[in-house]
């Protein structure tokens, strides 16, 4: 479906064509776009979240492309990029724009869990800490031995985190699937969201991958990405079909995929 802006110019869009457009959105909501690859929902969240790939999806059905523009915002302390996705249609015409920023110094990014005792107690005291966790399946909280990473190892993660965000924003905004979805809250750490308790119809949910085993599987998975057999994403819808990752944990699966120098 070519979007309202290749035909009408200024012109006002007609109701006939917004339940056109919004029907389209719809339709690949349903029948094309898969849940925890596409789109997934946050407890304690109505309204879906929409991920990169969806947003890619949407793009296609109404044959829009994307045109980054990209501002260095970084210090010393921190790498941070603000980018602006304009979308335009195949005619060139600008449909909508989203902004979208992210920074080394947001939490997932700024710090990493120790490997070991000894790596936490040779750090530099201002580049550990200790940060209190919130216990899994009812278990009490407790904390984490954590390390300050280094801000020009995830260059290439936050700029591709920026355009993320811009893009779907973007997305969003220039075909009106916000009532559809929602955006960024994928993006909050965990303690930023209320905790809510979940059906288990008598079952445990399951526990977290655990970080040896991982790391033992993660060679795998990379050849797999490497060899085009799977993106990442869906390495990571088909690990949490059995086990929750962590946010890093889902990072170091989607940096297989980046080559040096590129923008995902």
């Amino acid at each position: 479906m070519q979007h309202p802006a290749d035909n009408r110019s200024l012109a006002p869009m007609r109701s006939a064509e917004l339940r056109q457009q919004v029907g389209v959105i719809k339709d690949v909501l349903d029948h094309i776009m898969q849940k925890n690859v596409h789109y997934g929902v946050i407890p304690g969240c109505k309204e879906p979240s929409l991920y990169k790939p969806g947003a890619e999806k949407i793009m296609s059905a109404f044959r829009l492309s994307a045109d980054p523009d990209i501002t260095d915002l970084s210090d010393d302390d921190q790498i941070r990029y603000q980018v602006k996705v304009r979308l335009v249609s195949p005619s060139g015409h600008f449909v909508g724009a989203g902004i979208g920023e992210c920074s080394s110094s947001e939490e997932k990014y700024k710090w990493r869990n120790a490997i070991c005792k000894e790596e936490f107690d040779e750090a530099p005291s201002d580049r550990k800490r200790e940060k209190w966790t919130r216990g899994y399946q009812g278990k009490p909280n407790f904390k984490k031995q954590q390390i300050r990473t280094e801000p020009s190892d995830l260059a290439n993660t936050i700029l591709k985190m920026a355009k993320k965000r811009a893009l779907v924003d973007a997305v969003l905004t220039a075909t009106a699937a916000s009532d559809c979805f929602t955006q960024d809250i994928e993006d909050l750490p965990p303690e930023y969201l209320d905790p809510v308790e979940q059906p288990t119809n008598g079952r445990q949910p399951p526990a977290p991958y655990p970080d040896d085993q991982f790391a033992k599987n993660l060679p795998a998975w990379k050849k797999a990405i490497d060899d085009k057999k799977k993106t990442p994403d869906q390495i990571i819808a088909m690990i949490q079909s059995k086990a929750p990752l962590s946010d890093q944990q889902k990072n170091t699966i989607r940096n297989c995929a980046a080559k040096e120098g590129e923008i995902v």
